[in-house]
Parts: structure tokens; sequence; C-alpha cells
């Protein structure tokens, strides 16, 4: 698996967000220049503290 399913998968089991609200911003247009926990953020669709945990997960896949 790559990092990018691994981290659908963590933030579909973990944090609750719906397939279909990560897939309209993988088809975003700006998912091209920003991370996708920040579109996630930035649209409302987690908190602060979610984004937080996110970033944390991820360095503990580095």
């Amino acid at each position: 698996m790559n990092s990018n399913t691994l981290l659908i998968q963590f933030l579909q089991q973990e944090l609750a967000i719906s397939p279909a609200e990560i897939d309209v911003l993988l088809h975003h247009p700006e998912q091209a220049h920003a991370p996708l926990p920040m579109l996630l953020w930035q649209y409302g669709l987690i908190t602060l503290q979610q984004l937080t945990q996110i970033f944390d997960w991820l360095e503990a896949q580095l």
C-alpha cells in the first residue's frame, strides 16, 4: 500500500471522514498544490486538533 492509501484509511477509520468527502478533495483543483490534511482543515471537515493528530500520525509513519 502506498502512503496516500494508508492516510485515507486512517482518515476514514480514526477520524470518521467519509469516502465521499475525501473523494471530493482528491479531485479538487487545489489538491495538486496543498496536502490533503490541509484541505480537510481548510474546508472545515476536520478540527485543528484532528489536523494535529493527522500530522502526528504521518510523522510516526516515517
